[in-house]
């Protein structure tokens, strides 16, 4: 791998493996994998220094999944609004998934907030007060109007083939703070989302940088995370974990090439460390009820909240999805279900980014809110068997849509690029999923074409063989 933290593995991944054997759970329950041989960490989550200096060292990803509607968030149309009810004039309308018919003004009011006056709709009178520490990009687009595949584009920086997720690149670039957790954490409240785990897999880099699932709709850390608290005296656990070392230690040294094997190792031995830590990082009974009631009632104020207590632990990236297959997928019913959907996160969202701001994080963590593409500014036209009878939704649309990032370096209050006059394309500075991905990995310190893994015989990266840093949305 062609950054500085390839200087930490001097020698071949085979090498490095079969030297390891058993290294990392003697580390882990040892010297909480602090020691270093030959010059080297043993610890392939050890923090380390990326290409250059860095803005942001976390990220934290709201996801929408299912495409929210950006003509009805983060980026007004007042011509749509005038071609309601009407067909969109030649050369304006685009081709679609599903038939569409005619403009489809937003049912929405924006306003405009802060000293930037930045437009931002009412479904998020919370985000709003944030306006001036928004950096919303106007002109996303993304290669197809499918969920699936636009899902793998955002999350894994290929639409067709499983690719390591922008969580596995990060954390096996940077390692983590927090030796105890996870470095990347994937919160998802009521199961999982379409293409299910290939979102925060990590493919064919090291087992280790993989996203560990949690459910936050669940009571409790002991819930949340089952089998978190021993069952047995830590003395008598301690005594069969030695045991269970020296049993490991014993089969890796016959397989010391076999990386399944010893990232299944890695991952007995994480869960065995966090019993320590994440008790706590879950418990979000530990905050005060003043904090409790900023961030409102809700599985969605839960999972923000532990958001927070995690980044504030070390944790590198942390992604929170909306819930559990495609919310946000409204090709009927908008107004009545975005309204409902915004209603769960806005204030939650409001929260995290004061509490960021009000513990000093926000500098250094980059939130990053939108969803895998937006909605047409053409009204769906109804289907039997989908939308039978309605003619009050939108359907997907992957030529233009928005996003916002804050902290971590961005420029606030600012908004980059901008889509035709009725939403349906991006035409203004256009910003593709892979550009995004590419300045995201910069203000972690990256260039993105030199973050790479070898393979079956090439290089790969994040951006494929794409993406050019946006540097308009630097502070």
């Amino acid at each position: 791998m062609d950054m500085p933290a390839g200087e930490n593995f001097p020698f071949a991944r085979r090498d490095f493996l079969t030297r390891c054997g058993m290294g990392f759970g003697f580390s882990a329950l040892g010297s909480m994998l602090t020691k270093e041989s030959y010059g080297v960490t043993t610890n392939p989550m050890a923090p380390r220094g990326p290409h250059f200096a860095p803005t942001a060292k976390r990220v934290i990803h709201l996801f929408m999944n299912g495409g929210p509607s950006h003509v009805d968030t983060f980026d007004p149309k007042p011509e749509l609004t005038r071609w309601s009810g009407k067909p969109l004039p030649d050369g304006s309308r685009l081709s679609t998934e599903r038939k569409t018919g005619a403009a489809f003004g937003s049912p929405f009011r924006f306003r405009r907030h802060g000293a930037s006056g930045l437009s931002v709709s009412e479904l998020f009178p919370h985000v709003a007060k944030h306006a001036d520490e928004l950096c919303v990009i106007r002109s996303m687009y993304a290669d197809v109007p499918n969920h699936e595949p636009s899902l793998m584009l955002m999350n894994c920086g290929d639409g067709r083939l499983v690719r390591p997720s922008m969580g596995s690149w990060v954390t096996y670039g940077l390692g983590s703070e927090n030796q105890n957790l996870p470095g990347f954490v994937v919160l998802c409240p009521g199961g999982y989302p379409i293409t299910e785990t290939q979102n925060w897999r990590s493919a064919f880099l090291p087992g280790i940088y993989q996203g560990t699932y949690v459910d936050p709709s669940k009571g409790g850390p002991a819930d949340v995370i089952p089998n978190l608290r021993p069952a047995r005296p830590d003395g008598r656990q301690a005594r069969q974990l030695d045991l269970l070392r020296s049993l490991n230690r014993r089969h890796a040294d016959a397989r010391g090439t076999d990386a399944r094997l010893e990232a299944r190792i890695q991952s007995f031995e994480l869960a065995y460390r966090m019993q320590m830590e994440a008790s706590d990082a879950f418990d979000v009974s530990r905050e005060s009820p003043h904090v409790r009631k900023s961030y409102g009632s809700g599985v969605h104020a839960k999972q923000c909240l532990i958001a927070r207590r995690l980044v504030e632990r070390g944790v590198r990236y942390v992604q929170l999805w909306h819930g559990a297959a495609q919310p946000w997928d409204n090709h009927d019913d908008i107004e009545k279900n975005h309204r409902k959907l915004a209603k769960e996160c806005d204030q939650a969202i409001g929260a995290l980014l004061t509490d960021l701001k009000r513990t000093g994080l926000l500098e250094e963590t980059l939130v990053i809110w939108g969803g895998e593409f937006g909605r047409t500014p053409t009204v769906e036209l109804s289907k039997p068997g989908a939308n039978a009878g309605k003619v009050n939704g939108r359907d997907h649309n992957h030529y233009g849509f928005s996003m916002w990032l804050a902290g971590g370096g961005v420029k606030g209050g600012h908004v980059h690029g901008a889509t035709d006059e009725f939403g349906f394309k991006a035409v203004e500075n256009p910003v593709h999923v892979h550009d995004l991905q590419a300045t995201i990995l910069h203000l972690l310190g990256f260039d993105h074409e030199r973050l790479t893994y070898r393979y079956a015989g090439r290089d790969f990266r994040l951006t494929d063989v794409h993406g050019e840093v946006v540097t308009d949305l630097f502070a």
